[in-house]
């Protein structure tokens, strides 16, 4: 049955309306986040210096990325050291996290595990995520410091010396920090992976058990790959997260800009903090290059997530072919 040129012409009018419903989304995201990128990349341009209460701006081009990177003359690479502070604060959080969180998530949805009061271990786990950072950190803070609880106690059972802190050592204070988060997202995780593993269908695993098939079996080859988008989602938004890293190792070191030992665990946002108020320039050109590593790491996870896929079904299909 042909459309008639009316019928035509009124879907096109009514298809119109749909660009109005989306419009919205498009003005917030352009006021409120493609603007002040934009902005952000025009401010590191230039260099903001203050004398005398008189401020002088500057254009120095890429001179503030070349200062960061260390490239320039009498400058460190600053930008370099505290990028690593955070990928090791992160590395330390996110592979004991996804490992507990995909252990957890397996047993809580195993129909052969009978326990009781799933719901309630739900909720347990899930409760330090919706206390606030600031009260995490001084928590912690107050129970790792030289004489807290826990320091006094393995100091007076003889376990460590009398001058032992941790708050002194570098990969102390990164594992302390490393823990809090651990500590904080581990029920987030777990309940994504749980939502991911309930929509696998229990055909899968009951086909698997009749080809006698072992719980490592399915796990790796049923479960994972059907998990892998949840997977790469939790990935993505856990490296995003852990780039921008601030309120934890603020708080903890209780030293606001600083992180405790010797400035080994600030991170890339502390810093960028720290030179808001003393070198605008500077601080613009440091969101802008997270912005960008940001960027490529998710862009390099859901290509990674992508060749895998293709690859699966490359080899499903060869399979299929030969049989």
């Amino acid at each position: 049955m042909k459309t008639t040129k009316p019928e035509k012409l009124k879907s096109v009018r009514y298809s119109k309306y749909g660009y109005w419903f989306i419009l919205p989304f498009f003005i917030v995201y352009t006021v409120f986040s493609l603007w002040p990128l934009i902005s952000t990349f025009y401010y590191s341009l230039f260099a903001y210096t203050t004398r005398n209460l008189k401020e002088t701006i500057t254009f120095t081009g890429l001179g503030n990325y070349l200062k960061l990177l260390g490239l320039a003359d009498g400058e460190k690479a600053y930008f370099l050291k505290y990028l690593g502070n955070t990928l090791r604060i992160w590395v330390f959080n996110f592979i004991p996290q996804i490992a507990l969180s995909l252990l957890a998530a397996a047993w809580l949805t195993d129909s052969r595990v009978r326990l009781r009061g799933k719901g309630a271990y739900k909720v347990l786990i899930y409760m330090p995520n919706i206390i606030t950072a600031a009260s995490i950190s001084l928590l912690f803070y107050a129970f790792l410091s030289q004489y807290g609880p826990l320091m006094s106690v393995l100091r007076n059972a003889g376990l460590i010396s009398q001058n032992s802190n941790i708050m002194s050592s570098t990969w102390g204070t990164s594992l302390a920090i490393s823990f809090i988060l651990l500590w904080m997202w581990y029920g987030n995780t777990t309940l994504l992976l749980i939502s991911g593993m309930m929509g696998i269908n229990a055909s899968l695993y009951e086909a698997a058990d009749l080809d006698g098939a072992s719980t490592w079996q399915k796990f790796t080859r049923i479960t994972l790959p059907l998990l892998k988008p949840i997977l790469v989602y939790v990935l993505v938004t856990s490296a995003i997260g852990g780039l921008q890293l601030y309120d934890i190792p603020a708080l903890f070191n209780a030293s606001g800009y600083i992180g405790l030992p010797d400035d080994t665990s600030t991170t890339v946002t502390m810093y960028i903090m720290r030179l808001h108020s003393t070198d605008t320039g500077r601080a613009a050109a440091v969101s802008i290059m997270l912005f960008l590593i940001t960027v490529l790491i998710s862009l390099f996870l859901f290509r990674a997530m992508r060749q895998s896929e293709s690859g699966r079904r490359h080899k499903k299909a060869e399979g299929g072919g030969q049989s």
